[in-house]
């Protein structure tokens, strides 16, 4: 894509998540950067804790519906990171400490650990922080929505 087509993009973005925003009645203002390898949002206000949902199952679902939106058609497409507040920080935080809690008693216990159910999304974060680790494993169990990342001693 040309410099003009990406800022094209980048504004195409905006205005899609300040409809979405404007829609569920939130106030709230979007900040759009073009990172390097995704194209990273941001709803910023006071309001936005309408725009996350339970676990960010709403912020996830206007990720989903933006990307679709902004890139029909495209071939040639970025990844796209639609955020509220800082939540996913705040979220991918937790969900660290959550697993390492959950690698802690699979190593003591010598037995796999379910983790709550959660998105695709969440899933991602939780293998992807434990995929260093040489001593656990992760898999995904379960049909959505309970769907379960699970974290098991190798050797088990």
């Amino acid at each position: 894509m040309s410099a003009a087509e990406d800022e094209e993009t980048l504004d195409y973005v905006a205005e899609i998540l300040e409809t979405i925003a404007e829609g569920i009645g939130v106030s709230a203002t979007v900040e759009v950067n073009d990172g390097p390898a995704a194209i990273e949002a941001e709803y910023v206000g006071d309001d936005v804790a309408m725009l996350i949902g339970h676990h960010g199952a709403t912020i996830d679902a206007i990720q989903h519906l933006t990307y679709r939106i902004a890139f029909h058609g495209e071939q040639a497409r970025k990844g796209l990171s639609v955020d509220a507040a800082g939540y996913r920080a705040r979220r991918a935080e937790m969900l660290h400490a959550m697993a390492d809690q959950a690698v802690a008693a699979a190593l003591r216990d010598g037995k796999p650990v379910s983790l709550e159910p959660m998105g695709a999304q969440e899933r991602k974060v939780v293998h992807e922080y434990l995929k260093s680790r040489f001593d656990v494993e992760t898999y995904s169990e379960g049909q959505e929505p309970s769907r379960r990342l699970v974290i098991a001693p190798l050797g088990s």
